[in-house]
């Protein structure tokens, strides 16, 4: 069974019209959930905390569309294993 990796984080935004954190020593991360329901479920609950800041956005980043298995790994990510 394949995992369909989900992440979920969020953080100030230096403008709320633009993706770039204030400070990326910030973000805060909410945790790692198996498929999309569940992640959904955790960013909706922390997006609705901070409502009332606008430069508060929470994104969910699907991990396992990262890296497809399939493909070979280049020279790089072989130094790692």
């Amino acid at each position: 069974m394949t995992q369909r990796l989900h992440l979920v984080f969020g953080g100030e935004l230096v403008d709320p019209t633009k993706n770039a954190f204030k400070d990326v020593n910030d973000i805060h991360i909410v945790g790692m959930y198996p498929d999309y329901a569940t992640a959904y479920d955790a960013w909706k609950s922390e997006a609705q905390k901070t409502v009332d800041n606008a430069h508060m956005r929470y994104f969910i980043a699907h991990i396992h569309r990262l890296r497809d298995e399939k493909t070979e790994a280049s020279p790089t990510e072989e130094l790692g294993s």
